[in-house]
């Protein structure tokens, strides 16, 4: 029996892709494997049966992600799951941040029982007006799995769109639409958009980069989306920018206490991946990958160690996360060959200072075998997939 350790609510579509030999649990003590949605495990003492982590969801900052890599804890996320329920909270957002709608909602609830509501409406609703998004240009700040879906839906609404990605995938880039146009800088995307959306995770290169020095290359009035995460502004700048008038609205997923209650500051409570399909679609994504690994090794959509898949065609796996330096390969075979092992295939992936090996044997791969190359300089961790028992 497998013990997988619950963090948070998983979606049941994502339960049911274990089956009967699997344990969900969420008072486990000795698992294999975690599930987890927001729930924080920085302080979290693992076991030493962990062996892999799934995130359902795209984010991963609530995962200690370098220290997994050194004890050979795979980490997945699962990009692109939840992209559409964001894409449309991004559509919803460009409305927000052009007409003052949530201000004018909240202005005719103050209408009841004073009488005659339509004339007051009418006298009144001059001061929520705002300008229509057709025609105008949006900047994308990245063009991942959401960014290009928002690209693409912003110019199906008429909009001139310019996007921004220096690390845009093959894949990403074959999903846009051929109208949107690239941008050779962020700097080129601030000066020339009259609405800027952000996609992009936080990194050290990304956290803060909307602040002063950048808002300052921007528009006059530009409407600024932050449906990401809340670290990409600094909002102290950003709060003075709004007051100014020089950002003429912020629509933001990540409320916080010095944006609450700014004129021009739309604070949804994050909502962006908060739909019943999205839930399901997170939950069974990252439980299909947590299961392929467990069950055969095979890596898709991992934050630390290179994506790595083989065929298993023998009764006997083992998968072997070490450091990425030289020779590693040789080491290893040279070390199955002194014990006997016939290598009946082998694949081997990198990923910055990780790797991973890959490797099926003909015959019992036995716990002495384990033992010694466990012992080679650099290998971080050695798992054995046996499918005779």
């Amino acid at each position: 029996m497998t013990n997988i350790k619950l963090f948070n609510k998983i979606d049941k579509a994502g339960l049911d892709v274990f089956g009967e030999n699997y344990n969900l649990s969420e008072e486990t003590a000795d698992y294999e494997g975690i599930l987890v949605r927001s729930a924080k495990l920085h302080d979290i003492e693992f076991p030493s049966a962990l062996k892999a982590i799934a995130r359902a969801g795209a984010g991963v900052n609530n995962i200690p992600i370098e220290k997994c890599a050194d004890q050979g804890i795979v980490v997945f996320n699962t990009p692109g799951a939840n992209a559409n329920g964001v894409k449309e909270l991004a559509v919803a957002s460009l409305m927000l941040a052009s007409r003052d709608i949530s201000g004018g909602i909240e202005w005719a609830k103050t209408l009841k029982g004073s009488g005659d509501v339509e004339k007051l409406v009418e006298k009144g609703k001059s001061a929520f007006t705002g300008p229509e998004i057709m025609g105008k240009t949006l900047g994308v700040i990245g063009l991942g799995a959401i960014g290009g879906m928002v690209a693409n839906s912003a110019y199906a609404l008429g909009m001139k769109v310019m996007g921004c990605d220096p690390y845009i995938t093959v894949n990403a880039a074959w999903g846009l639409s051929r109208a949107v146009i690239k941008a050779n800088s962020y700097d080129e995307v601030f000066a020339s958009s009259d609405y800027i959306t952000l996609h992009v995770p936080s990194t050290n290169e990304t956290r803060g980069m909307i602040n002063a020095e950048t808002l300052s290359k921007m528009k006059d009035g530009v409407r600024i989306i932050n449906l990401s995460r809340g670290d990409l502004i600094n909002e102290d700048d950003l709060v003075a920018a709004v007051e100014s008038g020089k950002v003429a609205a912020y629509v933001t997923d990540f409320p916080s206490e010095k944006l609450l209650g700014v004129k021009g500051i739309v604070c949804i409570p994050h909502l962006g991946a908060s739909t019943p399909e999205s839930e399901e679609n997170c939950a069974k994504m990252a439980s299909e990958q947590l299961k392929d690994y467990l069950e055969f090794g095979n890596i898709k959509n991992s934050v630390n160690f290179p994506d790595i898949s083989q065929p298993m065609n023998t009764l006997y796996r083992m998968v072997v996360l070490h450091r990425n330096i030289p020779n590693m390969l040789g080491s290893i075979s040279s070390v199955l060959g002194s014990d006997k092992v016939n290598i009946e295939s082998l694949s081997n992936r990198s990923k910055g200072n990780f790797a991973v090996s890959i490797i099926d044997a003909d015959s019992r791969i036995t716990k002495g075998v384990i033992k010694d190359v466990e012992g080679i300089e650099g290998v971080i961790r050695v798992n054995l997939i046996d499918l005779s028992k």
